[in-house]
């Protein structure tokens, strides 16, 4: 499957005010796709598209809410009316509540599977009648480690991710049977620096946090450009999270039991925050309109997402570790014969 380069696309962002998002998008731009950027927050959409303009960049807002349907055909519509096409769609729109599950209303977890599952499921229902038409093309869906392995305090948002990678794996085959060659994608963060634990909702009694450590915005944002030109499955960003993956894999009981550790104390700061204090699980908190989170300090680089963007380095550096471990069996071997 060969996608096209990235200054050669026309990409939609969704979720792209803040955070991974709105990297995302800067990203695409400054390598010479045209954009299309979308979320609730219509003073972030507009810092963007001027940011993107002042170096020279191309791009093109619309204000939605990835719950209503209409609302999301409404970007890929704006798509095809400014640019003629579109070629990659980047669904990273997502909120939560950080709360124990009894503590969590009917309605608001309905409202975090309408944004962070259905709004992804309007997302793909939107661009693959498009990618289709270009006869080939990229679905980037941002999932996340909790996809794989939910966490204390954030159900509705685990589920959320969970439905979402049970859809995408459905959508991945069917398009296999029909032999299109449109990439489905799910990009699986670690604990990112991004306000998205600014804008949630909690019901903690302080500001929550991720698990430490964190991980850099530019991480996600640099995969999820490597996966637009390169058709690519799952791309698990952090090593935490590859760990976090391997332990899930073996012993599901060990890691229910490190979390039931740490995993509540490990989502606090000591920070008062009431639980009527803004959140943008209704509407959006355009104070947060920006890249980065609080906890820098807490972030730590990731090295094994350099190496799945280079596959032949990456077999390459796996070869040499069986050559080595081979090597010494084999030596061990001789030395006890």
């Amino acid at each position: 499957m060969q996608l096209k380069p990235i200054n050669q696309q026309v990409v939609a962002v969704v979720g792209a005010s803040s955070g991974i998002g709105r990297l995302t998008a800067l990203k695409f731009a400054q390598k010479g796709a045209k954009v299309v950027v979308a979320a609730r927050s219509e003073s972030g959409l507009n810092s963007l598209v001027q940011e993107i303009h002042n170096f020279g960049g191309d791009a093109i807002a619309v204000i939605a809410d990835v719950s209503d349907f209409a609302q999301v055909q409404a970007i890929a519509d704006k798509a095809v009316a400014q640019y003629g096409r579109l070629d990659t769609w980047v669904h990273a729109a997502a909120t939560g509540v950080l709360a124990p599950f009894e503590e969590i209303t009917p309605e608001e977890f309905q409202r975090i599977i309408d944004i962070n599952l259905m709004g992804q499921v309007y997302g793909a229902m939107v661009a693959l009648p498009l990618l289709k038409q270009e006869g080939r093309g990229a679905l980037i869906h941002i999932s996340s480690m909790e996809g794989r392995r939910s966490l204390p305090l954030q159900s509705p948002y685990c589920a959320s991710k969970h439905g979402l990678e049970g859809f995408l794996e459905s959508l991945r085959v069917e398009l296999q049977h029909e032999g299109l060659p449109i990439s489905v994608t799910s990009i699986l963060p670690s604990v990112i620096n991004t306000p998205y634990y600014n804008k949630v909702r909690t019901k903690l009694g302080v500001k929550p946090t991720g698990i430490p450590p964190y991980y850099q915005p530019d991480l996600v944002a640099d995969a999820i450009l490597y996966t637009a030109e390169h058709p690519t499955r799952d791309f698990i960003v952090g090593d935490v999270g590859r760990a976090l993956d391997l332990a899930q894999r073996v012993s599901p009981e060990l890691v229910d039991s490190l979390l039931a550790l740490i995993g509540f104390v490990g989502q606090r700061t000591n920070e008062p925050k009431s639980e009527d204090a803004p959140d943008n699980l209704y509407g959006p908190v355009p104070k947060y309109d920006r890249v980065d989170g609080d906890f820098g300090k807490l972030a730590i680089p990731s090295f094994l997402d350099w190496l799945d963007m280079n596959p032949p380095l990456k077999w390459g550096a796996l070869a040499a570790v069986l050559g080595i471990a081979a090597f010494v069996g084999t030596w061990w071997v001789g030395d006890d014969v």
